[in-house]
């Protein structure tokens, strides 16, 4: 950092004002330097020097939270030092724009910021914060919502944000800290339900007209109980049941067998003055070394197993795009007086607010387009939690009803497909797209399990409910093959070990579920119906001498046929006037009158008669010559041996 940066930030710093060990005495330029500050962090550079070096001199520490607790009632100063808490506290992770740096030296800094930050969250786990903090939030949410100001409503979103921003900083003892051991983040929580907080956070929660608050609760109580297991939770109580009791007798078992086997090694180390070549060597029958020797060796093996021969050999480094993502391990067991107001928060929020705020949440995500990415991984995490801790405290599928649905089903199945089209598209996130992917898979397999006890339940209701869903999910190919995807689609370097145990598992009980559903009395369930295709029989032609020829009638047979039909039409039938001859032609009218006899006799072997007889009588009249279609005043028995004349003679047509 340049030197006249440096000083001129010590400079302004320094004009803030004075604790004197009981208040804070302000400076006359107090609001005028926060002000400074907060734009001086918005010019900050790529190394982010004025970040660091406001966490280095330990400013919020010292002075900031001061200011915070005792000039409350400064509204404007109280406001503006409220900006520059949230910008000083904002996660690492969102500052680098969501990607861990990999450069060394980038990296370092942003380490250097993760420290400051984790110093940050252990000086405001002071209930005297939180305490002001809730006074402030209690008296603007008592003012009514449609009276309420816009910077009012302002000051609480950045309160919300501010306590969000305090509840994810990652953890830096819990490595250290064992279970029912007080970490920083259990004194924030602890330091939340002392003030208040957790019961103002409720009220907004429970309050519809607050809705627009509701994404950023949802937010809040998930960082909240980011550690805690759900099924642990619920059976918290005041006594310890036996499993936890077993659970920390083999723990403290395991640590004194290490202890035992860290003093033996010591031992062995520096008990004897002699080195271990002197206790002589050994020949390895049937094995040679690398020349034509045998192989030597400087102890007795009792199983050949035993002889290894790469423990010298430089393990080969893995490039980092090959190596495998790491299980992120973050659920511990807290003290047990966290524990226990977390599960009546848990049991408040699950009876008062979890459908109505499941729902907004829904809607928040579906109506969007490009909904941001917590708001999603708020609404997963808090179906998967609060529909585990449901099922283990007391099942009611009540509590619940909002997030048991098919459409729930869809959503989540989307979100997992979503995920990891990402993790193909955007390779610099792998991790994070990785880690959405086993949320959205862990809040699926919390659906099935929740399903599974609606199977259970004495309610008839409850009953008929689940196998609507199942039949869904069962039936349409687009669910039934959610998970057959996800194992095709898996790919060590790109998803954790423990994400495979969970896929795993949710198969598992995917098969059960319909297992169960195909038993007696639901045996009509056809997953995937396949249409043999059957093969047409080639037709093998008779020989020749087989076939039965079907003799041509005579003109005597087919008159003998139409006769009767012919009487028939010339007594009771509808005649036809029909015209002789095409005027289109160049060929005379006369000329026409031996087609039209052609066409007569062609009609009766027709068998149409009507069109046959109204020819004949239409072309009597236009050719009265000779009688060749017979006279005008023809009888109906002329008529009808005329026509037997015309099918009889040899027009050379047919």
């Amino acid at each position: 950092m340049a030197d006249y940066l440096s000083a001129e930030l010590t400079a302004t710093c320094a004009v803030l004002g004075y604790f004197d060990g009981t208040d804070y005495h302000l400076d006359k330029n107090c609001l005028d330097v926060i002000k400074d500050l907060i734009r001086y962090l918005r010019r900050d550079d790529d190394t982010h020097t004025i970040r660091r070096f406001l966490g280095q001199t330990k400013l919020l520490q010292t002075d900031l939270v001061k200011i915070l607790i005792h000039h409350v009632k400064y509204t404007e100063l109280w406001d503006v030092l409220l900006r520059l808490l949230i910008n000083l506290t904002s996660s690492a992770f969102v500052i680098y724009n969501e990607q861990i740096p990999t450069e060394k030296t980038t990296y370092s800094l942003y380490q250097q910021i993760n420290l400051h930050l984790q110093d940050y969250k252990a000086a405001l786990t002071d209930d005297n914060v939180w305490l002001t903090v809730a006074g402030r939030l209690g008296g603007l949410l008592k003012i009514d919502s449609t009276e309420r100001e816009e910077e009012n409503e302002l000051t609480i979103e950045r309160i919300l944000i501010f306590i969000r921003n305090v509840l994810q900083v990652p953890p830096n003892d819990n490595d250290k800290r064992g279970d029912n051991d007080a970490t920083i983040h259990d004194e924030i929580l602890f330091a939340f339900h002392a003030s208040g907080i957790v019961d103002i956070l409720l009220f907004i929660v429970s309050n519809n007209k607050e809705q627009q608050y509701h994404m950023q609760i949802l937010e809040i109580i998930s960082l909240m109980l980011r550690e805690q297991n759900a099924s642990q939770l619920a059976a918290s109580g005041l006594q310890r049941n036996t499993a936890e009791k077993e659970n920390d007798e083999a723990k403290l078992v395991a640590l004194r067998k290490k202890e035992l086997h860290e003093k033996m090694d010591k031992v062995k180390k520096y008990a004897g003055s002699r080195h271990s070549r002197f206790g002589g060597t050994y020949i390895v029958q049937n094995m040679k070394a690398t020349g034509e020797n045998q192989m030597i060796c400087h102890r007795p093996y009792k199983k050949i197993e035993t002889l290894e021969f790469g423990h010298n050999k430089k393990r080969v480094k893995r490039r980092k795009d090959k190596m495998r993502v790491q299980d992120a391990k973050v659920e511990r067991t807290s003290v047990l007086s966290v524990r226990l107001f977390l599960k009546e928060f848990c049991v408040e929020f699950l009876s008062a607010a979890y459908n109505p705020v499941m729902k907004f949440a829904r809607s928040c995500i579906i109506n969007v387009t490009h909904g941001e990415a917590s708001e999603i991984t708020s609404y997963l995490w808090a179906l998967r939690f609060f529909m585990e801790f449901n099922r283990h405290y007391k099942f009611e599928v009540k509590y619940v009803s909002e997030t048991i649905s098919t459409e729930v089903f869809y959503l989540v199945q989307r979100q997992m497909e979503h995920y990891y089209e990402m993790m193909i598209t955007d390779k610099k996130k792998i991790p994070l797209w990785s880690r959405r992917l086993h949320l959205a898979l862990k809040a699926y397999q919390e659906l099935l399990n929740t399903l599974m006890a609606m199977d259970k339940s004495i309610d008839r209701g409850v009953k008929e409910s689940s196998k609507i869903i199942k039949n869904n999910i069962f039936y349409v190919p687009e669910y039934r093959e959610t998970i057959l995807s996800q194992f095709l689609c898996f790919d060590e370097t790109k998803m954790s070990r423990q994400y495979l145990v969970d896929l795993v598992t949710t198969v598992h009980i995917f098969l059960k579920m319909l297992e169960h559903f195909c038993q007696k009395g639901q045996r009509h369930l056809m997953v995937q119906q396949t249409k043999p295709k059957r093969k047409k029989a080639k037709r093998q032609k008779k020989p020749a001498h087989q076939r039965i020829v079907t003799p041509v009638p005579t003109l005597e047979e087919r008159w003998d046929i139409i006769s009767s039909e012919l009487s028939a039409v010339m007594q009771d039938g509808i005649i036809p006037e029909v015209v002789p001859f095409d005027a289109t032609l160049d060929m005379p009218i006369d000329d026409q009158k031996s087609d039209a006899m052609k066409k007569i006799q062609k009609l009766m072997r027709q068998s149409n008669l009507e069109q046959a007889l109204g020819l004949l009588r239409t072309a009597r009249v236009i050719w009265p010559e000779n009688d060749c279609f017979g006279r005008t005043d023809i009888p109906p028995e002329e008529e009808f041996l005329a026509l037997r004349e015309i099918f009889f003679a040899d027009l050379g047509g047919e």
